[in-house]
């Protein structure tokens, strides 16, 4: 084999190992960002994942909303009707937060089962509900 024969050979052989790495990183980064969501019944039979974010919705149960001590901490039940999770958030609610509402928190359960939300998003009309607040509601066939 001539020599600039193996020099274009070397070359494409690390031009095809460099789209490889490359493709490789971009789907690690996009695995990484991936945010699932799961209703409340998903998540009280354990198929969300106990060590990474996710998003759970559902509605918030009437007279299950407090506020222990003087700070900012909320908690409350977000249900779908058929099980109900524990939500604890640290921070301001959205002004259209209330209960008999849906809503999607986005967080990660604790070691005790509850849900520790890191971002409460609320609807913004009286029509409105999140997608995915509304197909998990529907009745399971």
């Amino acid at each position: 084999m001539k020599p600039a024969r193996k020099q274009r050979l070397y070359l494409i052989g690390l031009i095809v190992i460099g789209v490889g790495l490359a493709a490789t990183f971009a789907l690690q980064a996009f695995n990484d960002n991936l945010m699932y969501f799961f209703s409340t019944t998903d998540v009280v039979a354990g198929k969300a994942p106990k060590d990474r974010l996710f998003r759970l919705g559902g509605m918030v149960v009437d007279g299950s909303v407090k506020r222990p001590g003087d700070g900012i901490l909320v908690q409350f039940k977000l249900t779908d009707y058929e099980k109900d999770v524990t939500v604890e958030y640290s921070g301001i609610l959205p002004d259209l937060f209330r209960e008999g509402q849906g809503i999607v928190a986005k967080g990660k359960l604790n070691n005790k089962g509850v849900f520790v939300a890191e971002e409460v998003l609320a609807k913004h009309d009286e029509n409105y509900m999140p997608p995915e607040v509304a197909d998990s509601l529907k009745p399971k066939s």
